[in-house]
């Protein structure tokens, strides 16, 4: 039987009034109401599901998806949670290569009509049933998670129960957590990472599980958080502990820094999914944030080492958990020496050691520090795993983009070296390609910044005889340009993205001004707002006269500057 749910049980009959989940809207969950609304959700599924049908579940977080994981956990039904950032094109194909038998949704989905409703803690969820031909699903599997993919289309992990559940008893042991465990999910349920190292690991110790939805704490985008909202989020929820990719915690220092706040209920920050920066490491410990790196893979059941405050070296990632059987191949790829999960969706069975593909090297403390990848393969700061051969095909099958590069691992988003198709294309075309490709990518895969580029040619050394693409060469004798593409002006950005970011700081004070406020809260009386509108007067009477002299100043062939400035004018005439 599943230790979690094995853990729930003595807490219910020794604390049965002891907090166990804590939501906002939903209040507060003891352990008794946990273990009873498992009871009853299994109820209500136990017609409904197929022994070795994938069962899946695209939910926002809360209650409803914890109560839904353990009671598929105790039908013995494989689990398939689906991140919200996957397109619906990804979405329907996890769900058709697993065989999917049904889909469990707190929202209605396009495609998907739902046959009738349940209720878990009297929500309302939509249950449908898919029309997938059974697929053969690996035996002993508890959950599919789906990578974000290293292409346009995701991979399934089979993992047993029993993997996730031993690395999470792991983890209790690593940070020594008992039963005054508070932690606070931030990242999405459905990854992995924050389902076995949050949500198990604070079971197993009888702690308290904090569960807010994901728009409440900065989250409606998963790549546009509102940090204002996660500060508030982790001051109010008094959270001791969090799971974060390193580009929350860079925005989260940023967003700090700005507030002059502090945040001193944090016992523990945990860090992985990517690369993380010393300097970035540095500046979490002056603010006084508890930040431990760590390293892992959904192969492994998404934990494989960590630091401790014990033992907590920058530029690690710790030493591997106690579980882990570990060897190093003569290349430095970390191998981990005993079979981790079951294998993937659609392929033979897992067995044997399983190659990571990261290269990595040990100090004398036994401390792991990774190198880099073996292959290809990105790693953004957000966690996401992407080829750049998929993205570059989509770019190339842009009438104004010959060839391209991509690169930007462990960086928020893409960059891209771009070979013209024609001296005839303007910096301006390019743009537009670009934006027209990432229309057809996951926000996750889009590409942000690029730099023009001389052709990758046989004879330059940068293609191979068959036209594939030398990309270490590349990056080796385009380093600089590289380096600097992040700063540069090709940004695929846009204008106002762009001056919505730069300008956030006095957004933030144009926020604080007291009329402001108070307009906001619907607490301006009529004379105050009518002397705003008298001072807003005199700037507008001048934006129309100033604009058109910029246009008349613009030269012609701008056709781009010239469709803004008129929409500008445009605009302002009606005010």
């Amino acid at each position: 039987m599943s230790q979690v749910l094995q853990s729930i049980a003595p807490h219910a009959a020794a604390t049965p009034n002891k907090t166990a989940i804590v939501s906002k809207g939903e209040g507060d969950l003891s352990y008794k109401l946990l273990q009873r609304a498992v009871s009853d959700t299994v109820a209500q599924l136990v017609d409904t599901t197929v022994r070795g049908r994938p069962f899946a579940i695209v939910c926002d977080n809360g209650p409803a998806w914890l109560i839904l994981d353990l009671a598929l956990i105790k039908l013995n039904v494989p689990s398939l949670p689906l991140p919200s950032f996957f397109t619906t094109s990804q979405r329907d194909h996890a769900l058709t290569q697993c065989g999917a038998s049904h889909l469990l949704s707190d929202h209605l989905i396009e495609g998907h009509d739902p046959t009738y409703e349940i209720a878990v803690l009297g929500k309302p969820l939509f249950l449908t049933e898919l029309q997938n031909a059974p697929k053969d699903i690996h035996v002993g599997t508890g959950k599919i998670t789906y990578t974000s993919g290293t292409t346009g289309s995701p991979k399934g992990v089979c993992l047993s129960q029993c993997a996730m559940e031993t690395t999470a008893n792991s983890i209790v042991a690593h940070l020594t957590a008992d039963g005054s465990y508070r932690h606070m999910a931030v990242l999405p349920l459905s990854i992995l990472l924050e389902n076995v190292a949050g949500f198990y690991a604070t079971m197993l110790v009888g702690g308290c599980y904090v569960v807010d939805p994901q728009d409440d704490i900065g989250f409606g985008s998963p790549f546009q958080v509102e940090f204002d909202k996660l500060i508030e989020g982790l001051k109010n929820r008094k959270a001791k502990s969090v799971i974060f990719v390193p580009e929350i915690l860079r925005g989260l220092i940023a967003a700090l820094g700005e507030a002059n706040a502090k945040l001193p209920d944090l016992d523990i920050v945990a860090v992985g999914g990517a690369k993380v920066s010393k300097v970035l490491l540095l500046k979490a410990r002056e603010m006084g944030l508890p930040v431990l790196e760590g390293y892992g893979l959904s192969e492994a059941s998404s934990v494989i080492s960590l630091n401790s405050f014990k033992d907590n070296v920058l530029g690690t990632v710790g030493k591997p958990l106690e579980h882990i059987d570990w060897s190093i191949a003569d290349d430095g790829e970390l191998i981990l020496s005993v079979a981790p999960f079951l294998g993937y969706v659609g392929e033979a069975a897992h067995t044997g050691s399983y190659r990571t593909g990261d290269i990595v090297s040990f100090d004398d403390g036994g401390r792991l520090t990774i190198v880099g990848r073996s292959k290809s393969t990105l790693i953004n700061s957000f966690g996401r795993n992407i080829a750049p051969e998929w993205v570059e095909s989509e770019l190339t099958e842009q009438p104004e983009i010959a060839q391209a590069l991509v690169f930007g691992d462990a960086m928020p988003s893409l960059a891209a070296l771009v070979v013209p198709s024609s001296l005839d294309v303007s910096p301006h075309d390019i743009a537009k390609a670009i934006k027209r490709t990432n229309r057809l990518l996951p926000e996750y895969a889009h590409v942000s910044h690029w730099k023009p580029s001389t052709p990758f040619t046989p004879s330059n050394g940068q293609l191979t005889g068959t036209g594939r693409i030398r990309r270490a060469v590349i990056m080796k004798e385009k380093e600089n340009i590289m380096t600097t593409s992040y700063s540069n002006l090709n940004e695929v950005e846009g204008f106002f993205d762009r001056l919505v970011r730069e300008t956030e700081p006095q957004r933030r004070e144009f926020m604080s001004i007291p009329i402001i406020q108070s307009g906001l809260k619907g607490e301006i009386d009529r004379d105050a707002y009518v002397a705003y509108l008298s001072q807003a007067y005199h700037h507008v009477k001048h934006t129309v006269p100033l604009m058109g002299t910029v246009k008349s100043r613009v030269p012609t062939e701008r056709a781009e500057l010239h469709d803004a400035l008129n929409e500008y004018i445009d605009e302002e005439h009606g005010h």
